[in-house]
């Protein structure tokens, strides 16, 4: 009994240094690489993108909230990022490469350094959530991804290169109304509103040198970004007095609103800067009160609160069995 109680004893010592705020962690996919999982309004199930058979790179998956029913929701077709459901429960946005070609996009060169690629096909398109597209939202030139939505506005918050530069826009659920609300030259992506949609938080990396900037646009105009030194930025919601909350010299990325709207919680690798160690943070708007959620070891990011604002998703290398194998989580909220 006394080695139970103490096997006990170090099992919940364990997973209260793994994440002080999340308890009853459930895991939702199991092989591939899964991420990016949002809710829908109604907290029953999530959107997330996947690579996995026969699908050669990421396409648009819904699921249930407790992982049952996962079934694609896009063409199948090219390759997909940055899935959203809107308010009425019955329609998704997502960026696809789809009409650039059947094919996926050829993958960033490595020579180069570890880079994203921004890849020129990609429009963000509004379907339903049975996946029948409705509607193509953007037609310029360049890359048009990273939508989310604020669903008591009904505004559109996506990154374009509609302006020349990596910059952040809104729009209208229907494609109209389009706003440029960031001008800073540099790579502007990752945003997400608050619940009450007064402000935005999102990852940048602004040159600051001119060998700096020289990299930054040599690698744009091969539709290529590098994503090791981003910092987070608060603004409000037109793009107004913005202020970075971050200031790592690393990556912080994946920024979520807390229900209340108080404070940001995110991903970053500044405990081992450079690396691809990440672990999720929480820090107040003003940059104080920095604290470490997890401490998992490995890879945790893409952190969202459920609409009822109990439950985090969140996407992980934990307990993965395959090296670059990363499932969905969810996790109950609260210290």
């Amino acid at each position: 009994m006394k080695q139970t109680i103490l096997v006990a004893i170090a099992a919940a010592s364990l997973a209260a240094a793994q994440s002080p705020y999340l308890s009853g962690i459930q895991q939702l996919t199991h092989g591939g690489q899964n991420a990016e999982a949002y809710w829908s309004p109604d907290g029953k199930r999530l959107i997330f993108m996947t690579t996995r058979p026969p699908y050669e790179c990421d396409q648009i998956f819904i699921m249930n909230a407790d992982g049952t029913d996962q079934h694609l929701v896009s063409t199948g077709k090219g390759r997909t990022t940055c899935a959203y459901f809107l308010a009425d429960n019955k329609h998704i946005v997502y960026s696809s490469t789809h009409l650039a070609g059947d094919a996926c996009p050829t993958p960033p060169d490595r020579s180069k350094g570890y880079v994203w690629g921004v890849f020129e096909g990609y429009d963000i398109f509004l379907a339903t959530d049975q996946g029948k597209i409705e509607k193509r939202l953007t037609d310029t030139p360049g890359y048009d991804a990273e939508t989310t939505v604020n669903w008591k506005t009904g505004t559109l918050l996506y990154t374009s290169l509609a302006s020349g530069d990596l910059d952040l826009w809104t729009m209208h659920a229907d494609g109209t109304g389009k706003k440029q609300i960031t001008r800073t030259i540099g790579y502007d992506g990752g945003a997400v509103f608050s619940r009450d949609g007064k402000k935005i938080v999102w990852r940048a990396n602004y040159p600051k040198t001119p060998d700096d900037m020289a990299k930054y646009k040599s690698l744009l105009a091969e539709n290529l970004t590098a994503p090791m030194k981003m910092e987070l930025m608060v603004a409000d919601a037109d793009g107004r007095n913005a202020r970075a909350i971050t200031n790592f010299g690393c990556a912080s990325f994946a920024p979520a609103f807390t229900p209340d709207g108080k404070k940001i919680v995110f991903s970053s690798n500044k405990h081992d800067c450079d690396s691809r160690h990440f672990e999720l943070y929480m820090v107040n708007l003003d940059g104080t009160g920095l604290e470490q959620v997890t401490s998992f070891g490995g890879f945790a990011s893409f952190p969202e609160f459920s609409p009822d604002g109990k439950t985090l998703v969140f996407c992980s290398d934990k307990d993965a069995k395959e090296r670059y194998e990363f499932n969905i989580f969810t996790a109950k909220w609260g210290k």
